[in-house]
């Protein structure tokens, strides 16, 4: 449970504003230092995990939010850059001077181990933007603390991470928000109201598109042993300790299935997570699952595929594909029409549909147009961030299910209410097997 001197702090940041969900937070004049700005006892009070380019450009939207205080920074490396030696710094010290040099003050705390910044009792809310082989670790050490979490996507790494991860949340009543910004984005909203307010008619089938992993090698590929070295190690962390080669770490480690699913779960989070939220699966999920031209990375230093297709059947006969083979986005076809979605376009059988002024009907989209904002609007409201644990985990799931279908060669059977394979229990233990490397574990009790 919760400290209680979080849970009063908690209480005073709910009074503090009246919210309105999708809205940004009215902060009172009596909360407000000079210029306008709430004082920092006031603001929220948030810590970043994972320094990287993508951690630090989140950190960015926190830090343009006034009733954000962004306090401490983490990352096993000091210093590191993108390139071989050159490029943009990152890290923990650019981090840190990012954070004073927007408050007019020295840099915030820095920390190289996660567990340090998660026991800060003075932390509302931690953002995780480690590699995915981190999430599930440091996302349970924040709420374990009693802070809330925005966590990038994939939610998670192993499957049964990301239940431990939604019932952890639920259990906690914590506030948690994916990095699924697509779902603050105006022509995805549209697109769900076309869709769920049955302008194409039945749902028949669903094309997802998602991006090919690179077949050529992106940096050296010289063999180094960091072990004996405490940041490589803290990288590392519950992933199995290999040698380190540049052309992995740092910018490609998601090529490597130890530390992330290559681009079928990078992305999947984005555009099958919009095709749940259309066919009103965020709780569900398909039926059937079957893996198809899997082609793996003949780069050595990568393991992950560079094409690949995961087919689907849900309830009620809709059919999706998943993979390199469609085109960027998600296309549903129903009986009486399409809609066809991806970023910054949106078409449909129907030009009407697209114009401003027209309604889809009745049934409304949850509505966010900052993702980040949403989730500190939730922080104090106490309600639903618009992309929650549950809902990513929905959301990835049938790249988990396709890994294991491409593992085992052969079509498989899913119960999505109890997330189980139907009468198949060598598919449940592949599903199920997580690797964590000590002491690194999720605190799991037996």
């Amino acid at each position: 449970m919760k400290n209680s001197s979080q849970s009063n702090r908690r209480r005073f940041l709910k009074s503090s504003a009246a919210v309105v969900l999708g809205a940004p937070a009215i902060i009172p004049s009596s909360a407000l230092g000079q210029a306008g700005k709430p004082v920092p006892s006031q603001r929220i009070a948030v810590g970043l995990i994972g320094c990287g380019a993508r951690g630090v450009g989140v950190m960015k939207s926190f830090l343009n939010e006034p009733s954000v205080q962004v306090v401490a920074v983490c990352d096993p490396y000091k210093l590191h850059y993108r390139g071989r030696k050159e490029g943009r710094a990152l890290g923990c010290q650019p981090a840190a001077e990012a954070v004073g040099k927007k408050y007019g003050t020295k840099p915030c705390d820095t920390y190289a181990d996660y567990r340090r910044l998660c026991a800060r009792k003075d932390i509302d809310a931690v953002i995780v933007a480690t590699p995915d082989h981190w999430h599930a670790v440091q996302a349970l050490e924040s709420l374990r603390n009693g802070q809330d979490v925005y966590c990038e996507k994939p939610v998670t790494h192993f499957f049964a991470e990301g239940q431990a991860l939604y019932r952890e949340v639920a259990k906690r009543k914590a506030i948690f928000q994916t990095g699924s910004q697509q779902r603050s984005t105006g022509n995805f909203h549209r697109a769900v109201e076309l869709i769920r307010n049955g302008l194409i008619g039945k749902v028949k089938e669903v094309q997802i598109g998602l991006p090919k992993g690179p077949a050529e090698i992106r940096g050296s590929v010289t063999l180094e042993d960091r072990s004996g070295r405490e940041d490589y190690q803290l990288w590392t962390g519950p992933a199995p300790m290999l040698p380190y080669v540049h052309a992995r770490h740092h910018q490609m480690w998601r090529l490597h299935l130890a530390y992330g699913g290559g681009q079928l779960m990078d992305w999947i989070g984005h555009h099958n997570d919009i095709a749940h939220w259309a066919l009103d699966e965020d709780q569900g999920g398909p039926t059937r699952v079957e893996a198809r031209n899997f082609n793996w990375s003949p780069v050595p230093v990568y393991k992950a595929p560079v094409n690949y297709e995961v087919h689907c059947e849900y309830a009620g006969g809709i059919r999706s594909s998943i993979g390199t083979h469609n085109p960027m986005g998600a296309r549903f076809t129903g009986e009486d029409g399409w809609v066809y979605v991806n970023r910054g376009k949106l078409d449909a059988s129907n030009r009407d549909w697209l114009k401003p002024g027209f309604v889809p009907g009745e049934l409304k989209a949850y509505k966010s147009s900052n993702h980040v904002r949403n989730f500190l609007d939730c922080i104090r409201s106490r309600k639903p961030a618009i992309c929650p644990a549950e809902t990513a985990h929905r959301s990835i799931t049938p790249g988990h299910l396709g890994y294991v279908s491409e593992a085992l060669g052969r079509a498989l059977n899913w119960d999505p209410k109890t997330e189980q394979f139907i009468g198949d229990s060598e598919a449940q233990a592949l599903l199920t097997k997580m690797h964590h490397r000590k002491p690194w574990t999720l605190g799991l009790k037996p």
